[in-house]
């Protein structure tokens, strides 16, 4: 525990539950895409454009909410931004057709994301630097232990009582969440009204950190090989429900069961980062991604893969995803202190912006999409971090004990 005071407790759980807004709305809805499919009378497919949305709307959110937050304080724009969540997540319940529901998602996204953002930025206002690594490992866990849950209890209510009252229950969530946040949680910053709003200004600062070529090798390769958990979120309803006809329930199971790939990988990188470098397991990790997705591609083609296989090569990949995720965003940011709020909002639009598009790419493109992006993709962070780290002169090493958790 980070620390024994029971106020500091309170603030812990309130951020906790902040940062899983996001991921309950992204995975529980997941077994519901053929029914959802069958009522709007589309393809399965065509639901994942209600995901793909949601990602662009929260890729586009961070880089709204991270000016607003400091300069109106953290409460307000939370206020806000959640209330938009919570009836947008209302209007999904009513929702009469799938361009609706897509409309609704992309503007649930972007009132929800706040939550996410805010708690992250948070966590300097209440915790000293010594306990601030310690405070993003537990909301880090909290996160990833979110996709082992959210699928199951979405089966269970959509079965029980029908899809639509996922979205009553992420709506009666997120009231809850408010509720306690206006009661509960203290403002942690004051508002700052030097903060300028106007374009200019906020594009220059971005556009400053971007040209950093450091930033940019490992943004971009980050951005590329992340994007095979989009792609895994997207394509793994298809892939499994549709293509090997798992019930909803067993579909809950093995997606969690896959997720540990991810949570695994991050575990096991705390380890690694005692005997390599950032840059190295960064290497490896994303070698051995471009590998699994060459065999998984050729077993495609082939027609020899089967459902273990597939397991099997989607747990491996997700596991690789697991290391590449927090050094390259950690060698990302290592060459800013002063603009680490900013360089951090960009490098999470850039990573969320791409897994958007290539999740979007398998509601255009179909189920056969799912695997060749999973391969494509990692081979273009290959070449891009091979590319990129010769125009580094001198590159400044992540610090191996300090997790680095994105908004």
């Amino acid at each position: 525990m980070v620390t024994h005071n029971r106020s500091n407790l309170w603030i812990l759980l309130l951020l906790g539950s902040l940062c899983v807004v996001t991921p309950f709305a992204i995975d529980m809805y997941l077994p519901a895409f053929s029914r959802i499919a069958a009522e709007f009378h589309r393809s399965t497919p065509e639901i994942s454009l209600s995901l793909s949305t949601y990602f662009v709307g929260f890729a586009i959110g961070q880089i709204i909410y991270g000016p607003l937050l400091d300069r109106f304080g953290r409460k307000r724009p939370l206020y806000v931004g959640l209330s938009i969540y919570i009836v947008c997540s209302i209007g999904c319940v009513a929702a009469p057709d799938l361009r609706t529901f897509i409309a609704l998602r992309f503007l649930e996204a972007l009132g929800g994301c706040v939550a996410q953002v805010g708690a992250i930025a948070m966590v300097r206002d209440f915790f000293p630097v010594k306990e601030s690594a310690k405070v993003f490992s537990l909301l880090f866990l909290m996160i990833g232990v979110s996709p082992l849950l959210a699928p199951t209890i979405g089966s269970v209510i959509m079965t029980s009582l029908g899809w639509r009252w996922i979205f009553v229950i992420l709506a009666a969530i997120a009231a809850l969440i408010l509720t306690l946040t206006i009661f509960l949680l203290p403002e942690g910053h004051k508002p700052d009204h030097s903060v300028l709003l106007t374009p200019r200004p906020i594009l220059t600062g971005f556009w400053n950190i971007f040209r950093n070529p450091q930033f940019l090798t490992y943004t971009v390769a980050g951005a590329f090989s992340f994007a095979g958990l989009f792609t895994y979120v997207a394509g793994s309803p298809i892939i499994f429900i549709d293509g090997f006809h798992m019930s909803t329930k067993v579909f809950g199971i093995v997606f969690a069961v896959l997720v540990m790939g991810f949570i695994g990988g991050n575990q096991l990188n705390v380890w690694m980062l005692r005997r390599f470098t950032s840059q190295q397991i960064f290497f490896v990790a994303l070698c051995l991604q471009v590998v699994v997705g060459v065999i998984f591609l050729a077993g495609m083609l082939s027609h020899t893969i089967g459902l273990a296989a597939t397991l099997v090569l989607f747990f491996v990949s997700l596991s690789c995803i697991g290391l590449t995720y927090p050094n390259g965003a950690a060698l990302g940011l290592a060459p800013f202190s002063q603009d680490a709020g900013r360089a951090s909002a960009l490098l999470g639009f850039f990573q969320t912006g791409t897994g958007a598009l290539i999740s979007m790419s398998i509601g255009v493109l179909g189920s056969r999409a799912v695997i060749p992006l999973l391969s494509v993709t990692a081979l273009i962070a290959l070449a891009f971090l091979l590319i990129g780290r010769r125009l580094i002169k001198e590159p400044i090493e992540a610090v191996a004990n300090e997790p680095v958790l994105l908004h």
